[in-house]
C-alpha cells in the first residue's frame, strides 16, 4: 500500500492489561468514561433496494486506491438528509455515515492486499459490514466476484437508515453492473457469479435479531460439540472501518461480533484510529475488550501514517 509505512510482520499482538485501579488515563478511561447517556436507539429495520431515496442529490466520483483498484463513491448533503450543518456526529441520531472516512479506503486495500498474498479468500463467504456508510470495504467484497468468485452473501449494516437509503444502496448500484437485491456479477460473457446483497439499519445491540446469519448463542472455544449438532451459523468475514471511536459502544460493537461470527474460523477486518482524541475510543481501546474476554486474538497487518489523520491501523482478529 502507497500510503503504509512499512508492512508490520502478522503474528499475534499482546494486548495492553488494565490494571483494576487505572481508571483516569491511558487505557483505564475505557471503565471510566464521561459520556453522557444517549437516547433509544431507532428501531432496527431491513432496508430494501426499492427504498433508496429518489429525491436526495447524489452525486458519484471515483477513488483511486493504487494498484489498479478503483471504485466509485457517492456525496450527499448531510444537511439534506438530516438536517444537519456538515456535522461529522450527533451522538444517538447521526453516527457520521455520510462522510468517507479514511480507515474505509485503508481497509480496502488491506483486504486487496490480503487476496493477492493468499492470506484471504472471499470465495463463497458470507459478509457483513458494520457501520458501513459508504459501504466501499463491502462494495469491494461483491466486486471480487467479478473477477475472483468472491462472496456469496454481503450485508451492510448501519445505524441510520437514511445513510443506506441515501448513499450506501445508490453506492453499491455505481459499483456493480446491476442494482437489484441479487446481484449478478459477470464474470464473462456467459458465467455469471450470484451474490445475495441486504441492508439493515440499526443499534449494535440490537441489530442481531434481524441479521441472517447470527449465531443462535456465543459459541465459545471449547465448547461441546460432541453431541454431534453443528456449531451455529454465522458470518466467515465481518468487516469494520472506524467503528471504534466511542467508549460506549465497542462492549456492544464485540458481543454483536460474538453473536455474528463463525466459529472456529470467522475473521473480523478492523480498520480504525489508534486513538479518536476528543471522543476517547480508538483501535487499542477495542483490543483491550477483546483481550479482557480472552476468547479472540489480534495480529497488526497495516500501519498508516500519512499525515491525513492521526495514526490508523488494519487488525485482523480471530478466535484463538
Amino acid at each position: 500500500m502507497a500510503s503504509n509505512s512499512e508492512k508490520p510482520a502478522q503474528e499475534s499482538f499482546p494486548f495492553f492489561s488494565l490494571p483494576n485501579n487505572q481508571n483516569q488515563s491511558g487505557f483505564g478511561f475505557l471503565f471510566g468514561s464521561n459520556e453522557k447517556p444517549l437516547p433509544p436507539p431507532p428501531p432496527s429495520v431491513e432496508v430494501l433496494t426499492s427504498e433508496m431515496s429518489p429525491t436526495v442529490k447524489y452525486t458519484v466520483e471515483s477513488v483511486n486506491l493504487g494498484d489498479g483498484l478503483t471504485l466509485l463513491k457517492g456525496r450527499v448533503s448531510t444537511h439534506e438528509v438530516f438536517a444537519l450543518s456538515n456535522s461529522d456526529l450527533v451522538p444517538g441520531k447521526y453516527e457520521g455515515g455520510l462522510k468517507l472516512w479514511e480507515g474505509s479506503l485503508d481497509l480496502v486495500k488491506a483486504l486487496h492486499s490480503e487476496i493477492q498474498g493468499g492470506q484471504l479468500s472471499l470465495k463463497g463467504k458470507h459478509v457483513l459490514e458494520l457501520g458501513c456508510g459508504h459501504g466501499l470495504p463491502g462494495i469491494f467484497s461483491c466486486l471480487e466476484a467479478l473477477f475472483h468468485q468472491g462472496a456469496s452473501v454481503v450485508h451492510f449494516q448501519d445505524f441510520n437508515a437514511e445513510v443506506l437509503r441515501c448513499l450506501t444502496i445508490p453506492n453499491v448500484n455505481a459499483n456493480t453492473l446491476r442494482g437489484p437485491q441479487q446481484l449478478y456479477l459477470a464474470t464473462n460473457e456467459t458465467e455469471k457469479t450470484q451474490a445475495e446483497v441486504r441492508f439493515f439499519a440499526g443499534d449494535w445491540s440490537e441489530i442481531h435479531k434481524l441479521l441472517f446469519h447470527v449465531c443462535d448463542k456465543d459459541y465459545q472455544k471449547g465448547s461441546d460439540s460432541s453431541s454431534g449438532q453443528d456449531p451455529p451459523a454465522g458470518y466467515d468475514v465481518i468487516l469494520m472501518a472506524e467503528t471504534v471511536y466511542s467508549i460506549s459502544s465497542l462492549q456492544n460493537l464485540y458481543g454483536l461480533i460474538k453473536k455474528c461470527l463463525s466459529w472456529p474460523h470467522g475473521v473480523v477486518y478492523m480498520a480504525g484510529k489508534k486513538h479518536y482524541f476528543g471522543v476517547g475510543g480508538g483501535t487499542r481501546q477495542f483490543l483491550s475488550v477483546v483481550e479482557k474476554d480472552g476468547l479472540m486474538e489480534a495480529s497488526l497487518i497495516a500501519e498508516v501514517a500519512d499525515g491525513l489523520s492521526n495514526l490508523r491501523e488494519v487488525w485482523k482478529i480471530s478466535f484463538k
